[in-house]
C-alpha cells in the first residue's frame, strides 16, 4: 500500500497540469505526498501519440515531485461513468488512500471533463462502502477508505469557485510541468497540425485565468475550486 495526501484524477494526461498543478506544487514543498492517476492516454488527441504521451507525463511527475503517476487506459472519448470505471478508481482510492482529492471540473468544453469528474465523484462515494469489495494488484482485498474531501479544480470554461489556492509562488512550477507535454502545446518547429491548445493564444488564456483567479484573493496567481460540500475551518484566522 502506497498512502499519500493528496490523490489527483486526470480524464487525460495534462489535465491536472493545466487544472491544479500550482496547488500541487504547493502542497509538495509543504511536505505533502502527491500522486496522479490519469484515466486515459489522450490518444484521440490532434498531436502527439500514446507514447509520448505517456514519456510526457513521466516527465511532469518529475517537475512536480510526485510520489506516483499511473494511467488506466480507460478509452479516450469513450469511457463511461459505469460500474466498470468506477470499480477501476475505487481501487485507486482505496491503494492510495489519500486525505484529499482532486478531479476533473464537473462541466466543460471537452466531454470527458465531466465525465471524468462524476466518475470521481461517485467513485469516492463508492470507496467508503464496506460491501463493494475490490482486490490490489496482488490480488489481495482491499480495506474501504473514503477521502475527507473531493474538489474539482475549473479547466477551460469559467466556473465560479467555491475557494482559490495562491499558487504565486509555484507559477513557474505550473508552467514547467505543463511545458513537459511538449507535443501538446505551442512549439514554432512543431510539423504537427494545430489544435485548441497549441496556440500561443492558449498559453496566454492560461496566464489570464491565473491572474483573475489569483485577483479575486489579492494575489498574483490562484487556482478555484468547486466543492460538493460546504469547506469548514476550525478558525477565523484560517482565512486569507
Amino acid at each position: 500500500m502506497t498512502k499519500v495526501d493528496m490523490l489527483v484524477l486526470a480524464a487525460h494526461p495534462d489535465d491536472a497540469e493545466l487544472g491544479c498543478s500550482g496547488t500541487i506544487a504547493a502542497a509538495v514543498a509543504e511536505g505533502k505526498s502527491v500522486a496522479i492517476v490519469d484515466f486515459t492516454k489522450g490518444e484521440m488527441g490532434t498531436r502527439g501519440t500514446p507514447e509520448i504521451r505517456m514519456q510526457e507525463s513521466a516527465a511532469s511527475a518529475e517537475v512536480l515531485g510526485l510520489a506516483a503517476r499511473e494511467n488506466l487506459g480507460f478509452k479516450d472519448v469513450f469511457f463511461k461513468n459505469d460500474e466498470e470505471h468506477q470499480r477501476a478508481v475505487v481501487r485507486m482510492i482505496r491503494k492510495y488512500r489519500p486525505e484529499v482529492m482532486l478531479a476533473n471540473a464537473i462541466r466543460d468544453r471537452h466531454p470527458d471533463h465531466g465525465k471524468g469528474g462524476a466518475v470521481a465523484k461517485d467513485a469516492v462515494f463508492m470507496s467508503g462502502l464496506r460491501m463493494l469489495e475490490t482486490m490490489d494488484d496482488a490480488g489481495n482485498p482491499q480495506e474501504p477508505w473514503r477521502p475527507k474531501a473531493l474538489y474539482h479544480y475549473i479547466q477551460d470554461l469559467y466556473i465560479e469557485p467555491d475557494f482559490v489556492v495562491d499558487v504565486t509562488a509555484h507559477w513557474d512550477t505550473k508552467v514547467a510541468s505543463i511545458r513537459a507535454f511538449k507535443s501538446q502545446f505551442f512549439d514554432p518547429n512543431s510539423k504537427e497540425p494545430a489544435s485548441y491548445i497549441s496556440s500561443p493564444e492558449f498559453m496566454d488564456f492560461l496566464e489570464a485565468r491565473s491572474k483573475a483567479m489569483g485577483h479575486k484573493i489579492g494575489v498574483k496567481h490562484g487556482e478555484g475550486f468547486v466543492a460538493h460540500r460546504m469547506v469548514g475551518v476550525t478558525s477565523l484566522f484560517d482565512l486569507s
